[in-house]
């Protein structure tokens, strides 16, 4: 293989699987934790900095939903945030979680291996729950992101209804993702959540979005209830739409919102 077949071979690797579907099975995580130390989806955490600091406390107590090999938990300890705790349904995850962490010292974050489509923690357990990009990965095999499949959506409420139930009686639930707000909604919205929703925006030029939802805090009125805090674009770089954020987003939502 010459020199331009490697360079190929590199950016093919750097942009995921061959198939979204591969993101569904435990096993390609596993073999991609294996050998891969550190990746970020939905950007790194100096992009939502800003956003973090307004809803969590340092006496928070947190849950981080698929930790994977991000950083998030790092950034949230080096903030003062050290009531963490981090779950990912792969054991390899988890156990180079562990030992990343142990050698910065980061003794106070618990890294645990679960399901979050059935969290195993006592009710009101945790402050803040947190999630980047994992609920989205639910959404690969969605179909029609207007309609998705009832499979689909049974696992998301599933998630959902393990986060309302860890959640204090005034805690919060970050959810930074892809999904934007049109497709989320339906599901933030059931009647058998309490909390009310809301949602801002982050990034240059591909925008993310930060979902906050605050138990306890639901309007009678729901469609009142989903608050726009800023404007969004989905103006979209060059470089955003060659990595493998944008091909993962491409298969969860419609870029092109015009139905």
């Amino acid at each position: 293989m010459d020199e331009t077949e490697n360079l190929s071979e590199a950016k093919r690797t750097t942009v995921g699987p061959p198939s979204v579907l591969e993101y569904l099975d435990p096993n390609y995580w596993n073999e991609r934790f294996t050998s891969e130390d550190h990746y970020e989806w939905l950007k790194d955490y100096s992009h939502f900095r800003h956003l973090i600091q307004q809803h969590i406390k340092p006496s928070s107590s947190v849950l981080e939903l698929g930790c994977g090999n991000s950083q998030l938990s790092d950034e949230l300890y080096k903030e003062g945030i050290t009531k963490l705790t981090c779950i990912d349904l792969s054991s390899v995850a988890v156990e180079k979680k562990k030992k990343q962490l142990l050698s910065k010292g980061y003794k106070d974050i618990k890294v645990l291996e679960g399901d979050m489509l059935n969290l195993s923690f006592d009710d009101e357990s945790f402050d803040v729950v947190i999630e980047k990009g994992t609920m989205d990965v639910l959404f690969v095999d969605s179909g029609d992101p207007w309609n998705p499949k009832p499979e689909v959506v049974k696992k998301a409420m599933a998630m959902l209804r393990g986060v309302h139930r860890v959640l204090k009686r005034d805690g919060i639930f970050i959810s930074i993702a892809f999904g934007q707000p049109h497709f989320r909604r339906p599901l933030f919205n059931s009647s058998e959540f309490t909390w009310s929703v809301e949602y801002t925006t982050f990034g240059d030029g591909f925008h993310y979005f930060f979902y906050i939802l605050r138990k306890g805090c639901r309007l009678l009125n729901v469609d009142e209830d989903v608050k726009k805090v800023d404007a969004h674009c989905l103006d979209l770089y060059q470089d955003e739409l060659e990595d493998e954020d944008y091909l993962f987003r491409t298969n969860i939502d419609d870029v092109d919102d015009d139905r």
